[in-house]
């Protein structure tokens, strides 16, 4: 998959954007977005503040603004303070979604001004009334197009480079359709975990077109998980997961990149490798991997989609055992709303009892609750039926955000939690759940790593 860099932005900067570039008077107004710049592979420009150029301060007509130097001097200042980059974003009321002569030539002033005082890139958008947007990066005096533009919120929204126009950009795809196949073959996905629900979700990823997947997982194929491993054969006994799922997905599709990481997620080489993707899928069943996903949907400004099942089981009073209730529940996060831990789905304490069991697992013995079927031991559990049933509806989660379909706003579906034993299904909308500024928004990879000594870079010792 070929793409160039990407330029994020949370649905609060977003919004806020928008509001002060219009204000209602048909006028062209001006902000500097300052942004963090991270990736190896490709670039992505993340949104962290916004400096709003007052109204009364500009020169403002339906098609042309000016404004004071002072303002493009103070974010000059906190850029350079922090290494980060600066987006001069101005309106353009009138629909036009393309650079106008009088852009170019106001950039062939701006940008040297803007790289002249500061290390970091610098490069220029425009936004419409509709809050699409359009930018463009500066290397010296060359204009390179940002491939996408991408709005995390309850909806994700994307505005491409390629198939845009002048009167607008490219029209969202239909749900379920040839375009959206050929909308998702320009994405790259995440997806942590390749086991019981992690395969399912990646399979259904790769048949819906998805351009690039990174798999995250450090563990081997085992007998065990041959009844819900997708495409793992007695032949793969032994293998990493990774690399018999990046194959099998390779024998279907010639037009998809497939990138296996073998390692834990709470290693630096897995974050970093996932921090490339535009969106996460955490199919993992411990505290510290949500944990990791919590932080990357936060630090990268990416949003994530977790998954995960539950057959709670109840000892009867002439023995044996009956099954409780058989849950799935799906969580959609976006940077700058509840995390995972806001909601309840790990704690603090349940990470250091995994920590506990890692480091000293005499001291600590493994509990029968980290299992598929709470109360009973289960080598082999037969869940793949509630697997796929929790993976598919973690991947109908995915097609609602990017390409809506619901009757309802997506604001009122953070959570969904299915019960099949009672033939019950509740959903819980964002507002319901408190938001805890737990973890710091758009930071990129700034040392430690997701605000984690254990990932920071390792200095060797003389």
């Amino acid at each position: 998959m070929k793409r160039g860099h990407t330029l994020v932005l949370t649905a609060k900067l977003a919004d806020e954007l928008r509001a002060h570039l219009f204000p209602g008077d048909g006028l062209e107004a001006a902000a500097l977005l300052l942004c963090t710049v991270t990736g190896a592979r490709r670039q992505k420009w993340l949104g962290r503040e916004v400096i709003c150029v007052p109204h009364a301060h500009c020169t403002r007509r339906p098609d042309f603004i000016t404004w004071p130097g002072e303002y493009v001097e103070a974010a000059i200042d906190r850029a350079s303070a922090r290494g980060d980059a600066v987006i001069a974003v101005h309106a353009h009321p009138g629909g036009l979604f393309s650079f106008s002569g009088t852009d170019n030539e106001s950039d062939r002033m701006l940008m040297p001004a803007i790289r002249a005082g500061t290390d970091c890139a610098a490069g220029s958008a425009i936004m419409i009334p509709s809050g699409a947007m359009r930018a463009r990066l500066y290397d010296d005096d060359r204009a390179t197009p940002i491939d996408l533009v991408m709005k995390a919120g309850a909806d994700i929204e994307t505005w491409w480079h390629t198939g845009a126009t002048a009167s607008g950009p490219l029209k969202p795809a239909m749900a379920f359709t040839g375009e959206m196949r050929a909308s998702l073959n320009r994405l790259s996905v995440c997806v942590i975990g390749v086991s019981g629900t992690g395969s399912i979700v990646a399979e259904q990823l790769a048949r819906l077109g998805v351009g690039e997947i990174i798999l995250i997982d450090f563990d081997k194929i085992e007998e065990r998980n041959l009844n819900r491993i997708l495409n793992a054969t007695h032949a793969d006994i032994g293998s990493l997961k990774v690399e018999m799922f990046a194959d099998a997905i390779r024998r279907y599709r010639s037009d998809v990149e497939v990138v296996g990481v073998p390692h834990s997620v709470a290693t630096r080489e897995a974050v970093l490798a996932a921090s490339q993707a535009d969106i996460l899928f955490s199919c993992v069943d411990s505290a510290e991997g949500r944990h990791i996903a919590d932080r990357l949907t936060a630090s990268f400004a990416m949003p994530l989609f977790d998954v995960g099942v539950a057959i709670p089981t109840e000892t009867l009073p002439c023995g044996g055992h009956r099954i409780a209730e058989v849950y799935g529940r799906v969580d959609y996060v976006y940077p700058g709303g509840s995390s995972l831990m806001d909601r309840g789905v790990y704690d603090a304490a349940l990470l250091e009892t995994e920590y506990l069991a890692r480091s000293a697992p005499h001291a600590l013995a493994r509990k029968i609750e980290d299992g598929y079927l709470r109360g009973m031991a289960e080598e082999a559990p037969g869940v793949i039926t509630l697997n796929m049933r929790a993976a598919s509806a973690c991947v109908v989660e995915f097609i609602a955000r990017l390409f809506p379909f619901r009757e309802s706003s997506n604001e009122r579906r953070a959570r969904t939690i299915f019960m099949l034993a009672e033939g019950d299904e509740d959903v819980f909308a964002e507002s319901q759940f408190k938001y805890g500024c737990r973890f710091p928004v758009a930071q990129g990879a700034a040392e430690p790593l997701l605000g984690l000594p254990a990932l920071a870079v390792q200095r060797r010792v003389a």
